[in-house]
């Protein structure tokens, strides 16, 4: 599983990256984590509000970092 968290390196950013590479460690989920900073890319996926979560390619959640149940949802629809 591939995902991708889009912003310019904030706090959220940087939180959100690595709640999910924690969570998915504790649950034995293989992921690919990748914070991407560069804002043309941001922007060219819609992203006005950072931080952005694109997990295989697909935006599933903008603007703030996601709580625990968000990410265990999105790591064990893999």
């Amino acid at each position: 599983m591939e995902i991708k968290v889009l912003g310019a390196g904030c706090a959220k950013c940087k939180t959100t990256a690595a709640q999910i590479t924690s969570i998915a460690s504790q649950l034995g989920v293989d992921v690919t984590v990748t914070k991407v900073e560069d804002m043309a890319v941001i922007v060219s996926h819609g992203i006005m509000s950072t931080p952005g979560v694109l997990i295989d390619g697909k935006l599933v959640h903008v603007g703030s970092v996601p709580d625990r149940a968000q990410i265990e949802a999105w790591l064990s629809a893999a």
